[in-house]
């Protein structure tokens, strides 16, 4: 008798035992995953309207006029609906005005670091197009609303400008394959860049 209620303690007291050790290993929570994004394989299309300018954009990609207030003659959205994503082009003539180019500069390099605030930080890129056109990128990281800019002038007569916007609350960590994947097409976009007169 005496042997049985031994027993059974010492058994009750294995099992509480080993009840806290499996209960104090240390738990180990899964990595942070997000949704899978499908990518097409990239393809492009020449620009069909008529503008002091020619390129060729994504056919994932429609090209609508800019409707803003501020909008003027050939500025152009690249708007990608599959993503809720836009490229904002702008056209300005410098017509060999010394002072306009100068403006135009700083308003570019304004409008990329008013996005500072927020940016993790900004990293600046010359790209050579194959016609010989000089590219200033900017790449920005963190949760900015603009995580890719540029600008493209020939210091004569054109400049154009673009930046990349995303029309949803998704984090851009969740979106770095969308956003690597658009500026690729926005590269191609460059490096097909060609002035021309407007009709």
């Amino acid at each position: 008798m005496y042997r049985r209620l031994f027993r059974q303690p010492f058994l009750l007291l294995c099992l509480v035992s080993l009840c806290f050790y499996s209960c104090s290993e240390e738990f180990t929570p899964k990595p942070k995953g997000y949704n899978r994004i499908d990518l097409p394989v990239p393809k492009y299309q020449p620009l069909q309207e008529k503008h002091p300018f020619y390129f060729e954009y994504s056919v994932y990609s429609k090209i609508r006029p800019d409707s803003s207030r501020l909008a003027e003659p050939h500025w152009l959205n690249v708007y990608y609906p599959r993503f809720n994503a836009n490229v904002q082009l702008t056209y300005r003539t410098i017509n060999h005005n010394q002072k306009t180019f100068n403006t135009l500069i700083e308003d570019a390099r304004r409008l990329t670091s008013k996005h500072q605030i927020k940016a993790e930080g900004i990293t600046e890129a010359l790209i050579k197009t194959p016609s010989g056109k000089t590219a200033n990128l900017f790449e920005l990281s963190g949760e900015v609303p603009s995580q890719f800019q540029f600008y493209v002038t020939d210091s004569t007569q054109h400049f154009f400008r673009g930046a990349l916007y995303f029309r949803t609350a998704t984090a851009n960590d969740s979106l770095a394959p969308v956003i690597e994947y658009i500026k690729k097409d926005v590269i191609h976009l460059l490096n097909t860049l060609e002035w021309r007169k407007a009709n």
